[in-house]
């Protein structure tokens, strides 16, 4: 099977956090976002998994986000840096509450 929930459960069980819960995929514990391995509807609380650590976290989705999206998971100022990889992905270019989605509406992207 060449679906993304397949990548993402060969992913997660390599590095030993494997859930059949988790609908967002945290690449390092300091990224304010986490990308989406399913679809996710408004309002849905939505488990996260670190895969740094073997550690999870649940928010709830704002809006409806799409697979391969971001998720904001925590608040993020206007105009202040979004990290993601440990490293910095872009700038937000409006206030980002936690669970939104994250995209060219409201990130500018940094990577060339």
């Amino acid at each position: 099977m060449y679906g993304n929930t397949y990548i993402t459960e060969v992913v997660l069980r390599a590095k030993n956090v494997f859930t059949m819960q988790s609908k967002v995929l945290i690449h390092n514990h300091g990224d304010y976002v986490g990308v989406a391995t399913n679809d996710i509807a408004k309002g849905e609380e939505v488990v996260c998994a670190f895969m740094d650590k073997k550690e999870e976290m649940r928010v709830k989705s704002k809006s409806e986000i799409p697979l391969g999206h971001k998720l904001a998971l925590r608040a993020i100022p206007v105009n202040q840096k979004v990290v993601e990889y440990g490293g910095i992905i872009g700038i937000a270019t409006s206030n980002i509450d936690v669970g939104e989605h994250v995209h060219t509406h409201n990130l500018r992207s940094l990577r060339l």
